[in-house]
């Protein structure tokens, strides 16, 4: 009976060590890559169906009302309370919006900071050195897969890391892998997978580091992981197996 005691112990120490995980695929950014990262090669551009909220303002606050119209809208951010009211625009899906006593105007495939310039020089005909303030209200990234926290997360403007949606997601779990996250990415009506390595450096230069609009990015389980969540439990069979196998070893001492 000793010796079916010793094996079971050894099984188990083998199973324990088969089941760890090395740093090597657990440490995030590794090794000694230069980076090169810059968020202006990444900008998000305006899309179809993207939500705006642009505010005109000038010296003489009179000369922009017109051009405030405020739309019956409030912006709720993760569950919080509504923000006050918005003068906000729903791209349409030939990428205009139409603003008041401007008319029709196409802003799809421009960046915000594009599009700020591009209505300072309409509304020049209209108003005094015009100033304008555009920002996205319904911005998103859906986080799934293993992370503790999955879900879909509004965002108050559109820059984001990969790094800063996980956190929102709590973060990935011990049984996640971390050398092959994918991000799902629709681009001029396609779509589009990316995969990135964030247990190396060179993931902060990965066109993926900074998202955009309606990004998905997915986690998947690790090899334990999956094994833990088929019929057989193993892991489980043999610690049941070593309970049993030593409470007869006492039983018939």
């Amino acid at each position: 009976m000793k010796k079916i005691v010793q094996v079971f112990y050894m099984m188990t120490a083998v199973t324990v060590m088969s089941s760890c995980a090395s740093k090597e695929k657990i440490v995030y950014f590794q090794g000694d890559t230069e980076l090169n990262t810059i968020y202006e090669q990444s900008v998000p551009k305006i899309r179809p169906n993207d939500m705006l909220s642009i505010t005109v303002s000038a010296a003489d606050m009179k000369a922009t009302q017109p051009f405030n119209q405020q739309n019956v809208y409030q912006v709720v951010q993760n569950g919080g309370q509504p923000n006050m009211a918005q003068n906000v625009y729903t791209v349409s899906d030939q990428g205009y919006i139409d603003f008041p006593v401007l008319g029709s105007i196409k802003i799809a495939g421009l960046t915000r900071n594009q599009a700020i310039l591009l209505f300072k020089e309409k509304l020049s005909e209209y108003i005094v050195n015009p100033g304008v303030n555009i920002n996205f209200t319904n911005f998103k990234v859906s986080v799934m897969g293993e992370v503790n926290s999955p879900g879909t997360f509004t965002l108050p403007n559109e820059r984001i890391t990969i790094l800063e949606a996980l956190t929102l997601a709590g973060d990935l779990t011990i049984t996640a892998v971390r050398n092959n996250v994918m991000v799902i990415r629709e681009q001029d009506g396609k779509k589009q997978t990316y995969s990135i390595d964030l247990t190396s450096r060179a993931a902060l230069d990965s066109p993926v580091y900074y998202l955009n609009q309606n990004d998905v990015v997915y986690v998947e389980p690790n090899k334990t992981r999956m094994r833990q969540s088929t019929e057989f439990n193993y892991p489980l069979i043999i610690s049941v197996a070593g309970i049993i196998i030593s409470v007869i070893a006492i039983l018939i001492r």
